[in-house]
C-alpha cells in the first residue's frame, strides 16, 4: 500500500466557531494520538484528505511542523447530508507495528442454483496487519454454496502477513432460500370467481 503525504498544521483554537472556521477555508480538524504521547490537534487539507480517504485504511504521511509521523485514519465523521468530512481521529503507527484493522469482504463466484440468497452477516473482517502493509480486502468464493452454508471468519483466506483478529468462528456470509410469500386472502378470492 502506498503512503500518502499530507501537511498538517497544529490547531491552536478549539470549539464549534473555530472548527467552522476551519471547514469554510476548506481544511478538515482532526486529531493525532496514540504510543502514549499526548494528542496533537491539527487541521489537514480538505480535498487531499477526502481522496486519501478513498482507499481504506490508508498509510498517512503527516508533516507537522518539521516532524513525519505515519497514521492510519481510526474514526471519520461526516456530514450526514453533504457527505463532507468534519473531523478525523488519526493513530499514530511505526513501521513495522502491527495494527489491528477492519477490511472488507467481498465475495465471487455464484451460488447453487434453486433461488438461493447470500446474507451478508458481516461486512467487514477483522485482522491483525504490519502498519505499512494493510490489505484493503479480501475475495471469498461462494461458488457452488447452497441453503443452509455459511462462510466462517476462519474459512476466509487472509493475505500474507495478515492473521484473523476477531472470533474465528464468527459466520461472515450465509446462504439461505428464498422465502415465497403467501398470497393474501383477496388475491385469494378473486381467483376463485374467475
Amino acid at each position: 500500500m502506498a503512503e500518502v503525504k499530507l501537511a498538517a498544521q497544529v490547531r491552536t483554537e478549539f470549539g464549534k466557531g473555530a472548527a467552522r472556521r476551519t471547514r469554510r477555508a476548506n481544511l478538515v480538524p482532526a486529531v493525532v494520538y496514540g504510543h502514549g504521547a499526548e494528542p496533537v490537534h491539527v487541521t489537514l487539507p480538505g480535498h487531499e484528505l477526502m481522496m486519501a480517504l478513498k482507499t481504506a485504511n490508508v498509510l498517512i504521511g503527516l508533516e507537522i511542523d518539521g516532524k513525519g509521523a505515519l497514521v492510519i485514519p481510526k474514526a471519520v465523521q461526516r456530514n450526514p447530508l453533504k457527505g463532507d468530512i468534519e473531523h478525523v481521529d488519526l493513530l499514530t503507527v511505526k513501521r513495522g507495528e502491527k495494527v489491528n484493522v477492519e477490511i472488507a469482504v467481498h465475495v465471487e463466484g455464484d451460488l447453487a442454483p434453486g433461488g438461493n440468497l447470500l446474507e451478508y452477516v458481516q461486512n467487514t473482517l477483522l485482522v491483525e496487519a504490519e502498519a505499512t502493509h494493510i490489505p484493503e480486502s479480501v475475495t471469498v468464493s461462494v461458488a457452488g454454496l447452497d441453503a443452509g452454508a455459511s462462510v466462517l471468519a476462519k474459512d476466509i483466506p487472509l493475505p500474507k502477513g495478515s492473521v484473523l483478529a476477531g472470533d474465528e468462528d464468527a459466520v461472515v456470509l450465509q446462504v439461505v432460500a428464498a422465502q415465497a410469500e403467501e398470497p393474501t386472502a383477496d388475491a385469494e378470492g378473486e381467483g376463485a370467481e374467475a
